[in-house]
């Protein structure tokens, strides 16, 4: 959160340079359209202030949560098979007081979000831009208003009949359970006098030597896997290589297999260290993507094993459930499509934005390579 009105002036001043910059430098970048800035401007704050009118009833949000949510957030929002849980932890006292009681005592081994959360803005922002998981900004503004309305009903906050709209929001925020549980009391919200630019508050009985007490050992240095590649692909920062982080001396061949680019060893060695060169330019390998490559990218793995359950049954148990079935891909096909439940005891969450002959060739590959 920023200071609201210190944030409008930012904008506000941001826009003026860029558009002074696309005058005083023509042929580089443009003024950006006003439908360009809308589309972008989506976030709503503290106060409400940009959210899109319109409204959603706890009914609909019910059924929208059943078919698109909970299958990663289980079916009262309790689950934390796939993510942390959303409801819970909370009390009707923590609606009168705005602060939750478990969040002070320890009482709660587990954190959900309704505990968390001091700004119901916060929630319908996040559900708007961010959800479904597997396909974002497919909700309507009405279906946004009756998810974050079901959400607060599961937890005891709204009744079942309640229709949350633009209009009654500001007065639903009131019952938030953790309201008051947001300090303001810091730089980001208050900004009156100087900045303690020279660290006196915070540079004081400083330990002059710091002894480190717990190591990862080597053996754990790739425990959660190739950093890596759980970075987003953009930016000057993409994480460590788990290898080369475990290997503070790494080869010339480590180096070519870390950055797919061939390097060159000089001649000459010192003390056993290699003096690498520039990287050799060389033409990009066409990787051909299979189908298993298509269903970790669109993240089918997060909620299924090759072979075991995680949330939806294993690919190896589909297959053996649908052997010799003519008819299984064209089923198959239609419920990663448009989604479907009651086979395996949960439901699918539609995943309409997928191509075809992506989802073809991910169920052929199910139906048989994963046997």
């Amino acid at each position: 959160m920023y200071k609201l009105n210190k944030a409008i002036v930012t904008v506000s001043l941001l826009a003026l340079s860029f558009a002074a910059a696309a005058e005083s430098l023509p042929g580089i970048g443009r003024t950006a359209t006003p439908k360009e800035i809308a589309a972008w401007d989506i976030d709503v704050r503290g106060d409400f202030k940009g959210i899109p009118k319109g409204a959603g009833s706890v009914s609909l949000g019910n059924q929208v949560w059943d078919d698109k949510c909970a299958s990663c957030h289980g079916t009262f929002g309790e689950s934390m098979e796939v993510f942390g849980p959303i409801v819970g932890g909370t009390t009707k006292e923590d609606m009168k007081t705005g602060r939750v009681l478990s969040m002070q005592d320890g009482s709660e081994p587990k954190r959900s979000t309704l505990m968390k959360v001091n700004t119901l803005s916060t929630i319908w922002d996040y559900i708007n831009r961010a959800m479904p998981w597997n396909a974002p900004k497919t909700l309507t503004v009405e279906e946004v208003y009756a998810v974050t309305a079901y959400i607060l009903h599961m937890g005891d906050i709204l009744p079942a009949n309640y229709v949350l709209s633009d209009k009654n929001i500001a007065e639903v925020q009131k019952l938030m359970p953790n309201r008051n549980g947001m300090t303001t009391d810091h730089g980001m919200w208050s900004v009156k006098g100087k900045g303690d630019v020279k660290n006196v508050a915070c540079m004081k009985d400083c330990i002059k030597k710091i002894e480190i007490t717990s190591v990862l050992p080597d053996y754990a240095c790739d425990a959660h896997g190739d950093i890596a590649e759980q970075n987003r692909h953009f930016g000057a920062t993409r994480g460590a290589d788990k290898l080369l982080a475990c290997n503070p001396d790494p080869s010339v061949a480590e180096l070519n297999r870390i950055y797919n680019t061939p390097y060159k060893a000089s001649a000459s060695k010192t003390a056993g260290i290699v003096a690498i060169t520039k990287p050799v330019t060389v033409a990009p390998k066409v990787v051909e993507t299979t189908a298993f490559d298509l269903l970790k990218q669109y993240k089918c793995t997060a909620c299924h094993g090759v072979s075991n359950k995680i949330v939806g049954p294993g690919f190896k148990e589909i297959a053996v459930r649908y052997k010799g079935d003519a008819g299984a891909e064209a089923r198959l096909s239609n419920v990663v499509k448009n989604g479907g439940g009651g086979v395996w005891g949960g439901s699918m969450p539609a995943h309409g934005n997928l191509k075809d002959e992506h989802i073809k060739s991910m169920i052929q590959w199910i139906l048989t390579s994963a046997k």
